[in-house]
């Protein structure tokens, strides 16, 4: 009798996805490859079975692969686009040196390469239900002209026969990064694309980064026995493996010959990513029901920073469970690869040499991306504010809240000074803009990191704290394993608000107007009050919390909601005194607040003194009594 090889992970993953949003539909993939490594040449050939389940209404007439290693050749779309932007000179730093607009670890690398440095992955055989198909490569896309096609609600068996070349290391994958880990095996396989209710998503491989379909993985490698692997999944021979996987109290038997395989499943992912390095320090620490490795190469730095990160990681993840949501796999590998950080389902590859406070954030951001890149899975060719921003502002919060130097502080600081940077430069883009088309390294990555981060800190200064981290719990549990789009997450903020926030969306993904608030001027009426007149100088509406100081020290919050949002945010400081007004209409450009005092009494008055609204310009948001 066969056993099934994914039975409690799989039932109690599926178990969450079923409560959530049954109305959206996913395709469904298992995969089960056997590759052989030859570490000599930097070669694999590789087997591949792959059961797909279209579970779309639409019938299917093609399928596509992405080869993402047939990118790392001289006159790919990466290397010319890199070199192209490459040419545009972005204004001199301060030092006067003229800054340009490469991506640091591609510039022209790739044009460079030998044929036996280059990365290619080559197909030799593919069989749909034992029938021989037609296929061609398109660069990074392979496109499968189906000769019978899958019918909704079917499944059909794919088998491949393939070979690859691991290229040097230049952008994510490849062999001997620069802090000397032999392979960093990401975008290793030929990996079917997703088909969601907006069709297919061949995305050629340029530059940015990846949306995958749901499935489990049974993945077995082949490889010289010195080496020691991490990655995704979960070890199936750990007694026969070693090197740390090894049950406690168990005794490791290796079997004769010079390699070892390494039998790993991994299931409800829609990736799969292994590291290799003879010379891999392996250490677990155990944390609330998974496990977390740490895989490094040791040296004078390491040995000391990466046993403390493995100290410091339950502290963040009681941060993390609480704000985010718990973290649902069994296990966790932080693994020193790639070249600089990139996450992937159950592991992440990031660079460890550096210091303490490098390691840590670089981890923790690397991490977050469990919960935006692996489990929530937007597509991030389209969205991919919607992980790195958000993935930004986790990062920040937890970082600022577990280090004790941080606390008090407010975390999202630096993000707003990126995005008002980018503002100021004249290369800002909508949010909306494909990741692979932003006419500039520089708008994608301030617009994904910084002004994503912006987007969320900022919705909790127009629905309130309290709500949006509420939201963002509804939106882990509501939307996790089913691909959500931005539209999806502000129905739930709406649901969580009770506000329309359709507006905010619009203007922060699909503009690029700026919001910019001004004191037009304080005065005192015919009846002896003060009167406060507001401006709005920018094209972004907004609510407005404006803080009133009185001369005796007491401060109110005199809060004008956005007609917009048909509703306003409840009291967020106990403190203040809270005032309601009528609210702003954002065809006025001006609003007026007249207060229940003379201004003889009025000490100041500020448009946000929480500095949460993105305001380009605050520098006329704040008067004081002379």
């Amino acid at each position: 009798m066969r056993k099934s090889i994914f039975p409690a992970m799989l039932l109690l993953l599926g178990a969450t996805v079923a409560t959530a949003q049954p109305d959206r539909w996913q395709q469904r993939v298992k995969y089960k490859m056997d590759i052989r490594m030859d570490v000599q040449a930097h070669r694999f050939t590789g087997t591949q079975r792959l059961e797909y389940t279209n579970n779309s209404p639409d019938t299917l007439f093609r399928v596509y692969y992405h080869l993402y290693w047939n990118a790392f050749q001289p006159g790919s779309m990466m290397d010319v686009r890199s070199q192209e932007l490459g040419k545009i000179a972005l204004g001199r730093d301060a030092k006067g040196n003229m800054r340009y607009d490469w991506d640091a670890r591609v510039r022209d690398r790739i044009s460079a390469l030998q044929p036996d440095e280059i990365g290619y992955q080559k197909i030799s055989s593919l069989k749909m239900d034992g029938r021989q198909q037609a296929y061609r490569t398109e660069e990074t896309i392979l496109v499968v002209e189906l000769d019978r096609p899958i019918l909704p609600r079917s499944r059909v068996v794919f088998d491949m026969a393939f070979e690859a070349q691991v290229p040097q290391q230049i952008r994510r994958s490849g062999r001997n990064n620069k802090e000397g880990i032999d392979y960093s095996m990401a975008q290793w396989y030929p990996k079917l694309c997703e088909y969601d209710r907006e069709g297919w998503h061949p995305t050629p491989y340029i530059a940015r980064e990846f949306y995958g379909v749901w499935g489990d993985f049974d993945v077995s490698i082949t490889i010289d026995k010195k080496y020691v692997l991490a990655g995704t999944g979960y070890l199936q021979n750990p007694n026969t493996i070693g090197y740390g996987y090894e049950q406690d109290g168990a005794k490791v038997v290796r079997p004769q010959g010079s390699t070892l395989t390494w039998r790993f499943l991994a299931p409800n992912v829609h990736d799969f990513v292994w590291a290799a390095d003879p010379d891999y320090k392996h250490i677990k620490k155990q944390i609330d029901g998974f496990t977390a490795h740490f895989f490094y190469q040791e040296n004078d730095t390491t040995r000391q920073t990466w046993p403390q990160l493995a100290e410091m990681i339950p502290a963040a993840y009681d941060y993390i469970k609480k704000h985010f949501g718990p973290y649902p796999y069994k296990q966790y590998s932080f693994i020193q690869g790639g070249d600089g950080g990139m996450e992937y389902p159950m592991a992440t590859l990031i660079m460890g040499n550096g210091n303490m406070r490098g390691l840590y954030g670089v981890s923790i951001h690397e991490w977050m991306h469990s919960w935006y890149q692996g489990m929530l899975a937007t597509n991030e060719s389209l969205y991919p504010w919607m992980d790195e921003g958000f993935t930004t502002f986790a990062e920040d919060n937890t970082i600022g809240n577990t280090v004790d130097s941080l606390k008090g502080q407010w975390h999202l600081a630096k993000a707003y000074n990126s995005y008002f940077s980018l503002v100021r430069s004249g290369y800002e883009e909508p949010m909306s803009t494909h990741a692979d088309h932003y006419s500039t390294n520089y708008a994608y990555g301030t617009s994904s990191y910084s002004k994503g981060a912006v987007f969320l800190e900022q919705l909790g200064y127009v629905i309130g704290v309290k709500q949006r981290d509420a939201g963002l719990l509804r939106y882990y549990r509501d939307w996790r394993f089913k691909h959500p789009d931005a539209h999806d997450f502000i129905r739930v903020m709406e649901k969580e608000s009770g506000l329309q926030l359709d507006w905010y969306l619009q203007y922060m993904m699909n503009t690029t107007k700026h919001i910019d608030y001004s004191l037009d001027s304080v005065y005192q009426n015919d009846n002896g009050k003060a009167v406060v007149r507001l401006r709005r100088t920018g094209e972004f509406p907004m609510p407005v919390d404006l803080v009133v100081e009185l001369g005796n020290g007491s401060k109110e919050m005199h809060y004008i909601p956005l007609t917009l949002m048909f509703g306003g945010k409840q009291q967020e400081d106990p403190s203040m005194k809270f005032v309601v007004h009528d609210g702003w209409k954002w065809t006025h450009p001006t609003y007026t607040v007249t207060l229940d005092i003379p201004l003889s009494e009025l000490k100041s008055v500020e448009i946000d003194p929480g500095k949460r609204m993105a305001d380009i310009n605050r520098g006329d948001n704040r008067a004081e009594s002379r």
